[in-house]
């Protein structure tokens, strides 16, 4: 090969592979220090496209998974109130029993009918209070998305959620109709069945005041309270006392725990629901962000071989680089005297 000083072949080719080695030194510094050996549509773009996709699906995902949270807490929620509802039941029950104990004296009754009243108010209240972030699966709303003027900004009576990413919902609807309907006849007692539309005692045929947010006034066992001489409510209907009305009576008390019953089976039914769908939301989410890992993760073990190998080359092509620039330098060697 012939010495030129305008041409140095040796030179050049050792300053290509240079500049290759490089190259492919950087790209691997990157994925070495981002863990990612496809971090920009340049280093792949079917890969950084298919991956991008992928994380608005793990977004998406997220968005769901948070949405199934909210509506098992507003699930669990509504079961705590509906568990401590029926214990008040239980307590109403004892309470009327006991009026057949009392018929003869007006007081007794009065006095058992203002603690039955009290009892109706603590369901009530237990009721409006099973309120998380506006939503409300026991009390009834009348002004719907407006909410209600009892303070608990109940603006929504059943709950709507999204089940997947294709945007298919799930809806658990308000009990409080369901409830009312839940209440059977009682021809003895004059009543049909509870009534939907007003507060969850009313629902469950207790008292006739459906104002939501008020003070119940009443009872449907004994009527107002507050007097000594009961005046209206079943007890007397007729104008006399009966203990068939107490039987009734009691009868009314029992078809409201069935109600509420049927309350608590529902809710754990989507209870069980949310909880699998959750479950299997999760494993959504992970099975999305592993294939996204497959796609764009660099196997740090190849790519730390592959550094040293590269360091090494980076090297030897300075070497090179260093040896054929020198030819230049020898071709003075020709012309010393």
């Amino acid at each position: 090969m012939s010495l030129s000083i305008n041409t140095n072949t040796s030179a050049m080719i050792a300053l290509e592979t240079l500049n290759a080695t490089q190259t492919e030194l950087s790209a691997t510094e990157n994925a070495v220090s981002t863990g990612l050996k496809v971090s920009t549509a340049a280093d792949n773009p079917a890969a950084f496209g298919i991956a991008s996709q992928m994380n608005g699906n793990i977004a998406g995902q997220s968005a769901v998974n948070d949405g199934l949270s909210f509506a098992s807490q507003v699930v669990s929620s509504t079961t705590s109130a509906a568990n401590q509802i029926i214990s008040v039941l239980n307590t109403i029950q004892s309470a009327v029993t006991s009026l057949g104990d009392n018929q003869g004296s007006p007081t007794s009754v009065g006095q058992i009918g203002d603690e039955i009243t009290s009892y109706l108010n603590q369901i009530d209240t237990i009721a409006r209070n099973a309120t998380t972030n506006g939503v409300n699966l026991l009390a009834y709303s009348k002004q719907g998305t407006g909410g209600t003027a009892d303070g608990n900004a109940i603006t929504a009576n059943s709950l709507r959620y999204v089940t997947g990413l294709s945007g298919d919902t799930a809806t658990i609807t308000g009990f409080n109709s369901m409830i009312a309907t839940d209440v059977t006849a009682n021809a003895s007692l004059g009543i049909s069945k509870g009534t939907a539309g007003g507060s969850l005692a009313y629902a469950l045929g207790l008292t006739t005041d459906k104002t939501m947010g008020g003070n119940i006034s009443g009872n449907v066992f004994t009527g107002t309270t507050g007097s000594s001489t009961i005046t209206s409510g079943f007890l007397n209907k007729s104008g006399t006392s009966s203990s068939a009305y107490v039987s009734a009576m009691i009868s009314q008390v029992q078809n409201a725990l069935n109600a509420m019953t049927e309350v608590t089976a529902a809710l754990g039914s989507n209870t069980q629901m949310l909880s699998s769908m959750s479950t299997y939301g999760s494993t959504v989410s992970d099975n999305l962000t592993a294939g996204v890992g497959a796609l764009t993760d660099a196997d740090m073990s190849a790519e730390s071989a592959k550094l040293t190998s590269l360091q090494t080359k980076q090297s030897l092509a300075i070497k090179s680089l260093t040896i054929a620039n020198g030819q230049s330098q020898n071709i003075l060697s020709l012309f010393q005297g």
